[in-house]
């Protein structure tokens, strides 16, 4: 039966309005930096190109190094403070990006640290924060409303650092003093939450069972790629292959964002009719149907595979909410009360290790041409999909 969730039952069950509130604003404060923080390094403070994504880098594989001490903090009962601190280290990051002078790497560096140490606590503090107050298929719902309602925040922040960048360097500074603004207060209202757990008494067992979550960890790192598809490979595939204008991805990316701020939820719960693994087995034949379709639409040669392209990202969209709307759940619902912030820590390792990884090997299959590139991503999700449905479990 499917769930019906009402949106002020949907409110709690993600934290309540001021959670709600803080969620929103930390995404702004992202949307504004996210994209132009390489833009920071090298037109702010003069750092070359290289030195700045190197210390970009860093940062977010320092983060994911932090995040098993994130979940350990989750399990002796740490809820809304976690969350809280992880946007409060990334206020301390942003001021010192404001505080780094010119030409200096290693403070950029420090910076970048910091702010990556926050984006990749936050997941795993949020999850847990989510699956202390809603259980079962409303649980499901609240995480993926938050999802919604993060991709909104980070569309809205993007597109308003995009119009403020006209401005040149005293844009992108006012821009680093609004994250730093937006953090501070998204963690206020964070920890004004007051959430906290009891810690779950250990069984005999001390872990989490190592077969079932260790097929799910892994088959994440292959699901997580879709999520750098509109990003990296239909850009690269449209503007160098198909030689296309780069109106076509900007159009891609912003109805990715639409449509997964605005099916995230109803999606969600439709899938609820099924058990959560069978749900993430078939986002993942979906996300393999639509690698096939890229590759027929690649093909296709003239005018049209452009806009076959743009099609098929439909497909491909309605794959990555199945998957988001279903894995962090799915790890919720498998995982041992006493160690659930491990697992959701473990999670976001995978997924972190699965982002850092997918533009290089991305960019590495697309130069060898369509078939490998579109071949090996519809062959690997489909074996990751597979291993899904063939393990037990909610």
């Amino acid at each position: 039966m499917t769930t019906k969730i009402r949106p002020h039952a949907l409110i709690r069950a993600s934290g309540g309005p001021r959670y709600a509130v803080a969620l929103a604003v930390d995404a702004l404060g992202t949307g504004l930096l996210r994209p132009f923080l390489l833009l920071y390094g090298v037109t702010v403070l003069g750092l070359s190109a290289s030195a700045t994504g190197i210390a970009m880098t860093a940062g977010v594989v320092t983060g994911l190094l932090c995040v098993p001490a994130v979940g350990r903090w989750l399990d002796r009962g740490a809820r809304s403070t976690a969350v809280a601190a992880s946007m409060l280290v990334r206020v301390l990051g942003v001021a010192l990006l404001l505080a780094t002078p010119a030409g200096h790497v290693w403070p950029f560096a420090t910076a970048a640290l910091f702010l990556g140490i926050g984006n990749q606590a936050w997941p795993a503090a949020h999850a847990a924060v989510v699956a202390t107050i809603a259980h079962g298929r409303e649980r499901d719902a609240a995480l993926a409303g938050g999802r919604a309602l993060r991709n909104a925040g980070l569309g809205v922040g993007g597109l308003l650092a995009t119009v403020c960048l006209a401005g040149g360097t005293t844009a992108l500074q006012a821009l680093a003093v609004g994250t730093g603004l937006a953090y501070l207060t998204a963690a206020a209202l964070a920890w004004s939450v007051r959430l906290r757990a009891q810690p779950a008494a250990a069984p005999a067992v001390t872990d989490v069972p190592a077969p079932a979550m260790g097929t799910l960890l892994a088959a994440n790192v292959i699901y997580v790629f879709c999520l750098n598809v509109p990003e990296i490979a239909l850009p690269l595939v449209l503007v160098t292959q198909l030689h296309t204008s780069p109106m076509w991805p900007a159009a891609i990316f912003v109805a990715n964002t639409v449509l997964v701020v605005t099916l995230q939820v109803p999606v969600t719960v439709l899938l609820s009719r099924l058990s959560r693994r069978t749900a993430l087995a078939l986002a993942g034949v979906v996300l393999t149907a639509s690698y096939l379709g890229f590759l027929a639409a690649t093909a296709w040669g003239g005018g049209w595979s452009a806009p076959a392209v743009a099609a098929v990202s439909v497909l491909c969209t309605i794959g990555e909410i199945g998957y988001a709307g279903t894995v962090t759940a799915l790890v919720a619902a498998v995982a041992p009360a006493h160690v659930l912030g491990r697992a959701l820590a473990r999670l976001q390792v995978s997924t972190g290790f699965g982002l850092a990884v997918s533009p290089a090997i991305i960019t590495t299959l697309a130069a060898r041409g369509p078939v490998v590139l579109w071949g090996s991503l519809a062959a690997a999700t489909l074996a990751a999909a597979t291993a899904v449905a063939t393990e037990h479990g909610s």
